[in-house]
C-alpha cells in the first residue's frame, strides 16, 4: 500500500492525521512535488486522472483520490475509534459537520489561498483577485459560525474527536498560507485549534 502525497498539501495531511488517529502504520509516503509539478506528469496522471493529491494505492492496484474516501477506507478497514460516528444518528451528525466544514470553511481557506497566491497562477486557470478577496470574509463568518458551536461543545460533533475536527482543524493550519488570521473574537476556537494541535496525531 502507497500514499501518493504532497506533504505539503492540506488534503494529504488530513488524510495522513486521520491514519494517525487510527493509530495505524502509515502505508509507504511517495512524494509528488506539487511545486516541481509531479502531479501534472503522465505516471501520476494514469493513477489519478484528476491529477490531485493524496492518492491511495492498494496492494491490489485500486487507486483511491479524495482525501475524505481515503479517510473512510481506513474507517471501513478499523472501525474503532469511529471517526465517521456511530449509529444513524452520529454518523448523520458527523457527515452533515464534515460537509459544512468542507464546503465552508475549508473550501473558503483554499479559494483566498489560490486566487491571491502568485505561486498557484499557472495552476488556477483563471485565477480570479478578486473572488480569492471576496472569500476572505467568507472565511472570517465561517469561523464565527464554528465558534458559536464550540462554545457548546468540546469537539465539532460532541464529546469525541471526528473527521468533522480533522477537517476545519487542517483548514484553520492552512490560513497561514495566505496569511488570514483567526478574529480575535473567536476565543471558542482558538482553544479547540490548541487541543488539536496537542495531539500526537498533528505533530509534522
Amino acid at each position: 500500500m502507497k500514499l501518493y502525497d504532497g506533504k505539503r498539501t492540506p488534503n494529504g495531511r488530513r488524510a495522513r492525521i486521520f491514519i494517525r488517529e487510527k493509530q495505524l502504520p502509515m502505508p509507504e509516503v511517495v512524494d509528488v512535488d506539487i511545486a516541481k509539478k509531479d502531479h501534472l506528469q503522465p505516471a501520476y496522471a494514469k493513477l489519478n486522472p484528476k491529477c490531485r493529491v493524496p492518492t491511495l494505492l492498494l496492494d491490489d492496484g485500486t487507486a483511491i483520490a479524495e482525501s475524505v474516501a481515503i479517510c473512510r477506507y481506513f474507517e471501513e478497514e478499523h472501525p474503532e475509534p469511529a471517526l465517521f460516528g456511530m449509529g444513524a444518528k452520529g454518523k448523520a451528525m458527523v457527515e452533515m459537520w464534515n460537509r459544512r466544514m468542507e464546503l465552508g470553511l475549508f473550501l473558503s481557506v483554499s479559494m483566498v489561498f489560490r486566487h491571491t497566491n502568485p505561486f498557484m497562477a499557472d495552476l488556477e486557470v483563471p485565477q480570479v483577485r478578486d473572488w480569492g478577496e471576496a472569500n476572505k470574509e467568507r472565511v472570517a463568518k465561517e469561523l464565527r459560525e464554528l465558534d458559536a458551536h464550540l462554545a457548546t461543545t468540546p469537539y465539532i460533533c460532541g464529546e469525541a474527536l471526528t473527521i468533522a475536527d480533522i477537517t476545519a482543524g487542517v483548514a484553520v493550519e492552512f490560513m497561514r498560507l495566505p496569511r488570514l488570521e483567526l478574529p480575535p473574537e473567536c476565543t471558542h476556537v482558538a482553544r479547540w485549534f490548541d487541543g488539536l494541535k496537542a495531539r500526537p496525531s498533528w505533530a509534522l
